[in-house]
C-alpha cells in the first residue's frame, strides 16, 4: 500500500522529524486505520517534547498563509486548505483580533496556538483560543499535542488517498483512469468513518493489530509545570457480584488487578494490562497514590471509574489525570 511513502510525506503530516523517521521505519502500512494507529503510539509514546515544539513550530498561526520558507511545499498546501473556512468567513476586524490573540497567545506559552481548523469558521477559533488562553501551560500543552494529532490523522488520509489513486491510475486504461481523476480525494476519509460507524452500529470492522496497551494514562503536575514521575499507577476491573458498583455501597472484594506500574519521566504509566486486541467490556478503575507522591496535599489518592462497551472493546482508552496539591481533573484522551 504505501511502498512509495518516504520520510518527507510522514514530514508534511507532521513537522516533527522523530515522527516522520519512526513512521518511515514503521511501514509499510496495511491500510489508514493502521498507520494512524501507529502514528498515535509514536506521537504520544516516542516523540519528546523537544518534537512536539517542532512540529507545532511547522504551523503559520491561525488566519495567516504558510511562509514562503515553508520547509514542505505539501504542508503548506494543506495548511492552507484547512484555513480556508476560517479565512473565507473572516473580516478584516476579525482577521485583526486574530492575530492580536494570537499574539497574546504565543506571549504566554512560547509556541503558536493549534487547532485543527479543518470546517471551522474565524469566529469559532478565534473564541476557542479565548477559552483555552486562561489554561496553565502544561495543560494548553497536552491539548496541543491532541490537537496535533487531529491535524496528523487529516493528513494521513489525504497521504493515503494521493497514493490509492496513483496506484489505481497506474493499473486503470486512459478514459478510466481520467474519470478516477476528477472523484473526490477525501472519500477514503469516508470510508474511515464509516468503519467507526460500523463499530458503534454493532457490526465488526477490521482490527488492526495493537501497538500499545488498550489502557493507559500520563500524570502531569501543573504546579510545578511538569510530568509527574514516580506515581504509583493501578488498575482494577470491577468483577463483583453486583453488575457494576453501586455509589454509596461497600464493594470490597469486587475489584480484581488487572496490572500496576509506576510513572517514568515523561510522566507516562507504562503497561498496565496485557497487549491484548479485545478489551473485556465492563466497568475499570484506575488509581493514583497521590499522597505518596505529593504528602502535604488534599488527595491521599485518586481514583477514576469508567465504563468500556461491547462496541469500544477495540478502542483505545487514554486517561490523563491534571493534578495539584488540592485539584485534579481528567478527560478522554486519544
Amino acid at each position: 500500500m504505501d511502498s512509495k511513502m518516504e520520510e518527507k510525506d510522514f514530514l508534511a503530516c507532521c513537522g516533527s522529524k522523530k515522527f516522520a523517521e519512526e513512521m518511515t521505519s514503521s511501514g509499510p502500512f496495511a491500510n489508514l486505520d493502521h498507520a494512524i494507529d501507529v502514528a498515535r503510539d509514536i506521537w504520544f509514546n516516542k516523540v519528546d517534547v523537544n518534537g512536539w515544539l517542532e512540529a507545532f513550530a511547522a504551523h503559520p498561526q491561525i488566519g495567516q498563509n504558510p511562509s514562503a520558507k515553508h520547509p514542505s511545499d505539501t504542508s503548506a498546501q494543506w495548511s492552507k486548505g484547512e484555513q480556508s473556512t476560517a479565512l473565507q468567513t473572516a473580516t478584516d476586524s476579525s482577521l485583526q483580533e486574530l492575530s492580536d490573540w494570537n499574539a497574546r497567545y504565543w506571549k504566554k506559552f512560547g509556541f503558536v496556538f493549534l487547532i485543527c481548523a479543518s470546517g471551522r469558521t474565524a469566529s469559532e477559533i478565534l473564541a476557542e483560543l479565548k477559552r483555552r488562553y486562561p489554561n496553565r501551560p502544561i495543560v494548553e500543552f497536552e491539548i496541543a499535542a491532541q490537537e496535533q494529532m487531529k491535524v496528523t490523522e487529516l493528513r494521513l488520509a489525504k497521504l493515503f488517498s494521493t497514493q490509492v489513486k496513483a496506484a489505481s491510475i497506474s493499473t486503470q486504461n486512459p478514459e478510466t483512469a481520467a474519470k478516477k481523476a476528477g472523484e473526490d480525494r477525501v472519500s477514503i476519509i469516508g470510508a474511515h468513518l464509516t468503519a467507526t460507524s460500523e463499530a458503534s452500529a454493532g457490526k465488526t470492522p477490521q482490527i488492526s493489530p495493537r501497538t500499545r496497551p488498550p489502557i493507559t494514562s500520563h500524570v502531569l503536575d501543573v504546579a510545578r509545570g511538569s510530568p509527574a514521575a514516580g506515581i504509583e499507577v493501578r488498575l482494577e476491573m470491577w468483577k463483583g457480584n453486583q453488575p457494576r458498583p453501586l455509589f454509596g455501597k461497600e464493594d470490597e472484594g469486587g475489584w480484581v488487578l488487572e496490572g500496576s506500574s509506576i510513572t517514568d519521566k515523561d510522566g507516562r504509566s507504562g503497561q498496565l494490562m496485557s497487549m491484548i486486541d479485545a478489551l473485556n467490556p465492563g466497568i475499570y478503575k484506575i488509581s493514583f497514590n497521590t499522597g505518596k507522591y505529593c504528602p502535604s496535599g488534599f488527595f491521599p489518592y485518586v481514583s477514576i471509574l469508567f465504563e468500556i462497551r461491547e462496541s469500544q472493546k477495540w478502542e483505545h482508552f487514554h486517561v490523563p489525570l491534571l493534578l495539584s496539591p488540592f485539584s485534579f481533573s481528567t478527560y478522554r484522551g486519544s
